[in-house]
């Protein structure tokens, strides 16, 4: 079950935003359906890339043995 604060994976490119697939995530709100979410995602500057209403089809828990990786972000997207 997802939460507020849930640290979360893009499961597919969101292209419009400049973000891919393996993409982290972090759960601002959740809707009292429990079937949306909202997900903030950030530069490590901690700049706002976007903010998007998500489904758990979108989206899934970080798994704890999964490691993070880097890269730059779209120019346009940030």
């Amino acid at each position: 079950m997802i939460k507020e604060l849930d640290t979360v994976v893009l499961k597919h490119d969101i292209a419009k935003y400049g973000l891919v697939e393996g993409d982290i995530g972090v759960v601002v709100h959740c809707y009292t359906d429990g079937d949306g979410y909202e997900v903030e995602f950030v530069t490590a500057e901690g700049r706002t890339i976007a903010v998007l209403t998500l489904t758990l089809n979108d989206v899934r828990l970080m798994n704890s043995k999964e490691i993070l990786h880097v890269r730059e972000v779209n120019r346009q997207a940030a």
